[in-house]
């Protein structure tokens, strides 16, 4: 099966519907990707993205798909000689860029630029590209190998230098059936998308509205009081956010009180999200769903899903065990299996520590160099967690991240938690610091709010009154913010080496 499958699947059964933005339909956006298609028959082998989300963005993927060319999406925010070696490793392909990008691009040899314009149209129609209205000869029927590469992502390199992960159109496949039912949506639903095309979720949350039957609505650059903005103006039903993210637009709406009226659902993912920053939302959005993902690039995104009416139950409840499940994130999902592990790769019971595996058919498990998928194929995930007696997982950060002390495994998010309670702090991260006595000691970077100044004292204190002693923090760094990409994933690679 091939991606663009289920774009013919939504023009046939309801091609009148809008597919993206105001005017483009699943109709119009099923024959621009023909087109363009057409057009790239004796173009190179690759696609390359590498511009802001714009109607090009799902126009390129899936006629990408239908020529059987894998399609990746680039950080078109990288500096100069980091995006020269990414394009490098992509020749030859055609590139989708303009700016900056397209003049780096043009001095590689084997890539050939497109504007984005070329690619997509730039108002109401596919008649509008400059691709579709050249006459390209016609693309034919779709390729349709399940087993190619559909589409190639750069891991974000917070920890290593970036791989190439490969997703086949049967993995994205997989994630796709699993996760949604086809033209499930109200026509008047939306869906906002404002993570870049280069993050899984950018990939998967097109395909996933698009097979939904959602509107999409790009926001090719994230900022809260446009997010917010666009919500309002487009009567946004959907949206997926990393935890920076929510934490932003939770500020916006507390200032202006307008509130969301028209959101109904609101997924979070990418990275690890603190419980205060849950629970405020949640009060500020009472009549929001909210879900909460864990996956990885190498996994089609997705694997594990914390579902609206665990966040009510768990933010309602007396019960500690209930409670802290706000802190998990949820029960795998019905296709994906998940286990604990010790270092030896032996599974672990309920409750112990150790690293999560994970196997599946959205798993890919693969890089450009290779498979890292054993024999039974399970992927080992790398982020260190655990699972409760009802199935719930507890990711505790990448297993580098884990702070041992003297033998014990601390876990830098349970130290996070605790400290953004403190009314001063606006942002923490916390990581081992070396230590002749105890091998590694905690370490607090601390961003406070406006008008504050907490001393190092006063917060080890309130976690000393919170948590063992083992977890107080032996230095406390104030800062005026914390390095992150540009998801909003934190760079503790980064951090440890400004203040050690």
């Amino acid at each position: 099966m091939n991606i663009v499958t289920f774009l013919e699947m939504a023009a046939s059964a309801d091609p009148g519907r809008v597919a993206l933005g105001e005017h483009l339909t699943y109709a119009g956006l099923l024959e621009a990707a023909s087109r363009l298609a057409g057009h790239w028959n004796q173009a190179p082998p690759g696609v390359v993205y590498a511009t802001v989300a714009t109607p090009a963005l799902p126009i390129a993927l899936f006629a990408a798909a239908w020529t059987g060319r894998p399609f990746a999406p680039v950080s078109y925010r990288l500096a100069d000689e980091p995006l020269r070696t990414v394009l490098r490793g992509q020749a030859p392909a055609v590139v989708i860029a303009d700016g900056r990008p397209a003049e780096i691009a043009s001095a590689v040899d084997g890539l050939t630029i497109m504007a984005p314009s070329m690619a997509g149209p730039t108002a109401g129609g596919a008649e509008d590209s400059p691709a579709a209205a050249s006459g390209g000869p016609p693309a034919g029927d779709p390729v349709q190998d399940p087993d190619l590469p559909c589409v190639l992502l750069h891991t974000s390199g917070t920890t290593a230098a970036p791989k190439v992960a490969v997703l086949r159109h049967r993995h994205l496949t997989s994630y796709v059936l699993g996760s949604v039912d086809f033209l499930s949506a109200g026509p008047e639903e939306a869906t906002l998308i404002s993570v870049p095309p280069y993050h899984i979720a950018g990939i998967a949350g097109l395909l996933t509205a698009l097979y939904g039957g959602r509107r999409i609505v790009q926001l090719p650059n994230f900022e809260a009081r446009a997010w917010v903005r666009l919500a309002r103006e487009q009567r946004v039903t959907h949206a997926m956010v990393v935890p920076t993210m929510l934490a932003r637009i939770a500020a916006v709406l507390e200032e202006d009180g307008g509130g969301l009226p028209y959101l109904r659902h609101l997924s979070y993912g990418g990275g690890r999200m603190p419980v205060p920053v849950i629970e405020r939302a949640l009060r500020l959005l009472p009549h929001v769903d909210f879900a909460g993902a864990y996956g990885l690039t190498e996994t089609s995104s997705s694997i594990a899903v914390l579902g609206p009416e665990d966040h009510r139950l768990a933010l309602a409840s007396g019960d500690a065990a209930v409670r802290r499940r706000l802190g998990s994130v949820g029960r795998s999902l019905p296709a994906v299996e998940l286990v604990v592990r010790d270092p030896d790769g032996k599974d672990l019971p309920p409750g112990e520590a150790g690293e999560l595996w994970v196997r599946g058919p959205q798993v890919s498990g693969e890089y450009a160099h290779g498979a890292l998928i054993d024999a039974e194929g399970w992927f080992r995930t790398r982020d260190g967690g655990w699972i409760d007696q009802e199935g719930y997982v507890f990711v505790e950060g990448r297993l580098d991240d884990v702070i041992v002390r003297g033998g014990e495994n601390l876990s830098p998010g349970e130290i996070e938690d605790v400290l953004l309670q403190h009314p001063a702090v606006a942002e923490t991260a916390v990581i081992g610091m070396p230590d002749e006595q105890w091998g590694e000691v905690v370490a607090a970077v601390v961003v406070t709010r406006p008008g504050t100044a907490p001393t190092a004292d006063e917060l080890r204190g309130w976690v000393g009154d919170r948590l063992r002693s083992s977890r107080v923090p032996a230095k406390v760094v104030f800062r005026d913010s914390l390095p992150r990409n540009d998801v909003g994933k934190l760079l503790r690679r980064d951090l440890r080496q400004a203040i050690l």
